[in-house]
């Protein structure tokens, strides 16, 4: 065993460490990376060969966090790690974003890369170590690859940029990003922020970029010091008579096809497709099966070739727009009757049709990722059935891409949403067509069915994806506003950007060439800019503002806040009095502790429900007050007296000699019985004890003439005639003096 460990040291002090060569070496290559007491192990394994008639890179990325990383037991009851949480999704979806694209075009061998946390402390996120855990596993193999790369997380905090800042950091961010780039280029990017300027997603990723390249660097070393050496393969048998003919014959046709301009992206397949087709059966019939895969593979290298020269030449795009033009938005809210809000948003061929759904605290969702434990009040799910492209297959569940888009729609709307809003909120896009960017429809769609909803958006919010046209031979390149879908399979970048009037709340970014500088990437922001303001416009005019109140059958929501130490009055006993205000009120009522002392929520979907459950919880909650009149219940009659429940769970003595002006012998006399209804003023709280003195008397008029008996001071007796002592007979005479006594003999 030899290993060998390099190091990274970040701006701020703290370093990363990397090892190869002591563990999983039986994988073609496998590297640990620790920061601090955080560890990731990432393996890779590729296959020798291609599979019969793969032509593409069929790469697989997990990533997977042990709960014993951080002393914990998985939830559940088989009590071991399941299916992968949308966490772990979305960070495998991040390094796959940025390894895929750097694998060689004729690479088409099984590859899979895993990456598992084993330790982790709660401080640093392992998630912006992962892509340099995946990248540094394949340097030291021998699977050929045009990297390294690695990926930071980039923060602005206090207006200073952090790179991988620790959890407790991040609270305070306004801004957050992850980037992934090779040394030489900016290959993804993904994050959110606080309506930041085009200016400033810039300098994020410059700063961003300046680490990752001292992370690949070092990488590099670490390779050499291994002595990787890359495999020789052949995955691919070609005829370059054949590839030449094919040009030759389909890509005059192709361009043509390319320029025609027509909208109907299922018109313009057909017709590509039958250029192929009619080439094939050109072909002697002996020989088209056998050629059929390559033409195929060959022609789609054609049509890639004549669409982006099209744009690059003349301007012009598959669906004929020009490189700025925004395809045809239509919009239209309360469209379904049942939710809570309801929106469709259609731009071109792509449509989305959201509903808003407003619920309680019961509603939230709870999370429990081995790093993050806690609670969700905004959800927003992402649906894209195949119908929505005209495939005919059934839906199988929700997959990668469907998490991916969802949550970065939930970025760009999370931060828009009022402060202090009472209401758990969920969102549901359900795409219904789809020919590019439905990601950016659920967000245009979202904010609209919000607004119906009734929902106070700080903002509105809009998104709009570009693509990017280059041809490094001749230094043009294009930026494509409001992409197609055949734009962003055929084109060198996807880039959405959501965000208000005022600035960016979220994008993200995928880079399919080599050296996009910032000047394009700068461009693209501000063409960007155009395009979002001009769906803002739409999206104003189908509703300018919020609703002025909810719907009818919307919950209503009132929240207080209580002292801490009368949280366990409004529970009760095992819950009994929390339960019996719900029963009697027929509201919702949930409570939480929270630094401030107890929050409280209560929802009905009408108004006398809630007013009943406040008035129930406020007689809970309310200070007794000396002087002040209540409504009570007498509870038990005693000799002496009774015992009267003023307010919940509050007793008071109502002695006998406060119940009426005129004297009482006895507690019959006064016609008060277990059940009555009185009303009573508090005439006295005692400090020490806590009890309660109670009055009827107090509240009747004085009978005219009226004298109040005297009575002695507390400690002196009352001198009796006689000498006597009540009904204990005649004081005896004291005693005299005893006489002394003789001692006592033995």
């Amino acid at each position: 065993m030899n290993p060998i460990k390099k190091t990274i040291e970040l701006p701020d002090g703290r370093k990363i460490t990397l090892e190869t060569g002591k563990l999983a070496k039986q994988a073609d290559g496998a590297v640990e990376v620790r920061m601090g007491n955080t560890m990731l192990l990432a393996t890779v394994v590729s296959a020798k060969e291609a599979g019969e008639g793969v032509d593409f890179m069929p790469l697989q990325v997990e990533y997977k966090e042990k709960f014993s990383a951080n002393g914990r037991f998985p939830g559940g009851f088989l009590k071991r790690e399941g299916r992968a949480s949308d966490y772990e999704i979305l960070t495998a979806r991040l390094v796959d974003r940025v390894l895929r694209p750097l694998f060689p075009d004729n690479y088409h061998a099984d590859t899979f890369v895993h990456i598992t946390l084993y330790s982790a402390d709660g401080v640093d996120a392992p998630d912006c170590l992962a892509g340099l855990a995946a990248s540094a596993a394949i340097a030291v193999s021998d699977i050929p690859f045009n990297g390294p790369i690695s990926e930071v997380r980039v923060a602005r905090i206090n207006g200073e940029f952090v790179i991988d800042p620790t959890f407790e950091q991040l609270k305070n961010a306004d801004m957050e990003l992850m980037v992934g780039a090779t040394y030489d280029n900016i290959m993804m990017v993904e994050g959110e922020m606080d309506e930041a300027s085009e200016a400033e997603l810039l300098a994020a990723l410059r700063a961003a970029h300046d680490a990752i390249k001292a992370q690949c660097k070092v990488q590099m070393e670490l390779a050499e010091a291994v002595g990787a050496v890359k495999r020789e393969y052949c995955h691919e048998t070609n005829d370059e008579a054949l590839r030449a003919d094919v040009h030759a014959k389909c890509y005059d046709r192709a361009y043509a096809i390319a320029k025609a301009g027509c909208a109907d992206k299922h018109w313009r397949q057909d017709s590509f497709d039958a250029i192929c087709d009619e080439y094939i059966e050109s072909l002697p019939e002996e020989e088209r099966d056998e050629k059929a895969a390559l033409v195929k593979r060959y022609y789609h290298d054609v049509e890639k070739e004549a669409v982006r020269r099209c744009i690059l030449d003349e301007g012009i795009r598959l669906d004929g727009r020009k490189t700025t033009d925004i395809r045809p938005i239509w919009c239209e809210i309360d469209y379904l009757p049942g939710p809570h809000g309801s929106a469709i948003f259609t731009r071109g061929e792509t449509q989305s049709l959201s509903t808003v759904t407003l619920g309680t605290k019961l509603d939230e969702k709870i999370l429990d990722d081995v790093l993050n434990q806690g609670r969700e009040r905004f959800l927003l799910h992402y649906n894209f059935p195949p119908f929505s492209t005209g495939e005919a297959k059934a839906s199988r569940g929700v997959g990668r891409r469907e998490v991916g888009h969802g949550n970065l729609a939930h970025r760009a709307l999370k931060r828009m949403l009022p402060d202090d809003f009472p209401y758990v909120c969920r969102v549901v896009s359900d795409i219904l067509e789809s020919n590019g960017s439905s990601s950016m429809a659920t967000v245009c769609a979202g904010t609209l069915a919000l607004l119906d909803a009734g929902v106070k958006m700080k903002k509105t919010v809009s998104g709009i994806a570009m693509g990017l046209i280059t041809d490094t031979a001749s230094s043009k390149y294009a930026i494509l506003s409001d992409i197609l879908g055949d734009e962003d399979h055929l084109g060198d970048m996807d880039f959405k950007v959501t965000g208000t009037v005022d600035g960016i709340t979220a994008t993200q970014m995928d880079i399919k060439c080599d050296g996009l500088s910032y000047e394009i990437l700068e461009k693209a922001l501000m063409q960007a800019r155009d395009g979002r303001l001009h769906i803002l416009n739409i999206i104003n005019q189908t509703i300018p503002a919020p609703r002025e109140d909810f719907k009818p059958h919307v919950p209503r929501i009132v929240t207080m806040l209580i002292p801490k130490e009368l949280i366990g009055a409004v529970i009760g006993p095992g819950g009994k009095v929390i339960q019996g205000i719900q029963e009697e009120s027929g509201a919702t009522v949930s409570i939480d502790e929270i630094e401030e002392g107890g929050y409280i929520e209560i929802a009905a979907s009408n108004k006398e429900s809630i007013d009943k459950a406040l008035a129930m919880i406020n007689a809970i909650v309310e200070l007794p007050e000396e002087g002040k009149t209540y409504k009570g219940t007498v509870r038990s009659i005693m000799d002496f007296g009774a015992f009267v429940e003023f307010m919940p769970h509050r007793d008071g003595l109502l002695h006998i000699s406060e119940i009426a002006w005129e004297r009482l012998d006895d507690m019959a006399a006064s016609g008060l019985k277990e059940g009555d209804q009185v009303e009573v003023k508090l005439i006295e709280i005692d400090k020490k004890s806590g009890k309660y003195r109670l009055s009827m008397r107090a509240l009747l008029p004085k009978p005219e003439g009226y004298v109040e008996p005297q009575r002695a001071p507390r400690g002196e007796r009352r001198p009796r005639p006689d000498g006597q002592r009540g009904d204990r007979g005649p004081r005896r005479e004291p005693r005299g003096p005893r006489e002394p006594r003789e001692p006592k003999k033995n």
